[in-house]
């Protein structure tokens, strides 16, 4: 558990620059047809972001079923936040979860770009609600 606040805001930094680098990393993924691997990035792309906004909220925990409850409770459920961020999440880490352990799992080119839309919409809104609590 972080308790230094310097530390905290070092770490919400570091999470959100690696969401953001997670955009530029599934570009490439894309470009080069490595369409498994970048939907697995997609949702850590995510996931980055969403650890960035529960540390911001003092929420730490390390299995990502409870990260993304929470952030259903706290931010879907109360409106704070459109519902289909909770649904892309969902998905994305469905996905994930399916490209990295089912076998013989294909994704096409359509799906792969319009979950990474879905993931650059993502950071964006939770960029704005980290900015948001630190203002």
């Amino acid at each position: 558990m972080i308790t230094d606040e310097q530390d905290r805001k070092a770490l919400i930094a570091y999470r959100l620059k690696q969401a953001n680098d997670s955009i530029e990393i599934v570009d490439f993924l894309i470009n080069n047809k490595q369409l498994t691997i970048a939907v697995n990035r997609i949702y850590y792309g995510m996931y980055y972001a969403l650890t960035a906004l529960g540390l911001q909220h003092k929420f730490e925990t390390s299995k990502h079923s409870q990260l993304i409850g929470w952030f259903n409770k706290e931010f879907i459920k109360s409106n704070k936040v459109d519902s289909s961020y909770g649904m892309a999440l969902r998905n994305a880490f469905g996905n994930r979860t399916k490209g990295d352990y089912d076998a013989f799992v294909e994704f096409t080119l359509q799906d792969v770009q319009q979950m990474h839309a879905e993931m650059r919409d993502f950071i964006i809104i939770v960029s704005k609600l980290i900015s948001e609590a630190q203002a």
